[in-house]
């Protein structure tokens, strides 16, 4: 096939690029290619026989030209940050995968499947369970509370401290700028492609790792910001009391099931969860990127909070399951092989301290007083 990968030259695009080109298809890459992630260049990694169009999944001309004979479309772009520019996450994620159909609809594109990537941020605070009251989906965190210091999320019927749960793809409470957008382009995706006929799957993606992903974007998570910190001699920072519960991915099993819904037609207008199937605490994994990367540094904790962040989150993939996918890249496997990566490039930098101030000063990074 012919396929098209918005945002190819990213973490996850590239290394779809590569397993696409490894089944013998043609690829084609859209990304603009701009900060934080990028430094306004093709990066080296990505292969010379791809077919590079640099622009904007937003510029209907750019993309159209894209789309030009294309037979299905892996669309990664997006806009990703914990900064308050609201309307970025929607002119980019939103619009831009509306414009994607727009164009395949009005010009009657021959394109035979769309992949969207979406994300387990749609959940929220995901899925709890109270003692008296059982399942519950909270709303987020109030900012008093947290000021508190009180991390705990509380049935909102007797306020009571619950425990999380594995969350489904069955309720998004999303309640964050970029988690709104991704919840849009998924129903994009499901709603417009069945009502149009364009075989479509949203996968939502948790929190995924592995080498290629960018030192620079604040937003690629603990694991770059701990070992980027650890390989600088610096201690890992964590936020709230570094207890939360996060479900890390490889991006090996993220390709996987990448191209399982490529062609297995059984995933068509469905959203799936794509996860690691298990739960690390923060902590657990600022101790393990020090002692994988042979430097003993003692993790700090200094109360700090984002707004807008979840406690505890991790997804249930029992229905990407059934269609014979699996997580099978185990946590120290995943660590290990990010930090092999990092230490051997050379733009490695601590730029911890650089974002840090940056949501600071919008007011999303801030310290509890009580």
């Amino acid at each position: 096939m012919r396929v098209l990968v918005t945002g190819g030259a990213g973490f996850i695009g590239s290394h779809t690029v590569d397993a696409l080109l490894a089944r013998g298809h043609h690829v084609r890459v859209l990304d603009l290619l701009v900060p934080p992630v990028h430094t306004g260049d093709w990066p080296a990694y990505l292969p010379s026989d791809v077919e590079r169009l640099r622009g904007s999944v937003t510029d209907r001309t750019a993309l159209r030209r894209a789309l030009e004979g294309i037979d299905a479309v892996f669309h990664l772009a997006a806009y990703q940050d914990y900064l308050t520019d609201f309307s970025t996450f929607f002119a980019t994620n939103s619009v831009g995968t509306a414009l994607l159909y727009e164009l395949i609809v009005q010009d009657k594109l021959p394109v035979h499947k769309v992949v969207v990537a979406s994300s387990q941020a749609i959940y929220g605070e995901g899925t709890y369970r109270c003692s008296e009251h059982g399942v519950q989906h909270p709303e987020q965190r109030p900012t008093e509370q947290l000021e508190r210091r009180d991390w705990a999320l509380h049935c909102p019927v007797c306020s009571a401290a619950m425990a999380p749960d594995w969350t489904d793809e069955s309720v998004a409470r999303p309640h964050n700028a970029y988690a709104l957008s991704k919840r849009d382009q998924d129903d994009i995706a499901t709603k417009f492609g069945r009502r149009y006929g364009i075989p479509s799957v949203a996968l939502r993606y948790s929190i995924v790792q592995g080498p290629r992903q960018s030192f620079r974007n604040a937003y690629s998570g603990a694991l770059r910001s701990f070992t980027v910190r650890v390989l600088s001699g610096q201690p890992p920072v964590m936020y709230e009391d570094g207890q939360q519960l996060r479900d890390f991915v490889s991006v090996h099993d993220v390709v996987a099931a990448n191209l399982l819904v490529l062609e297995d037609e059984r995933a068509d207008y469905q959203s799936f969860n794509v996860g690691g199937n298990r739960q690390v605490a923060v902590r657990a994994l600022a101790t393990m990127v020090s002692r994988i990367a042979g430097y003993p540094v003692q993790a700090e904790c200094p109360s700090l909070y984002r707004v807008g962040d979840t406690r505890h989150i991790f997804s249930e993939v029992g229905k990407l399951r059934a269609l014979g996918w699996a997580p099978r890249v185990e946590m120290e496997a995943i660590v290990a092989e990010y930090v092999d990566w990092a230490a051997t490039q050379a733009d490695l930098r601590d730029t911890f301290g650089e974002a840090q101030a940056r949501m600071q000063a919008a007011g999303v990074v801030r310290t509890a007083s009580g």
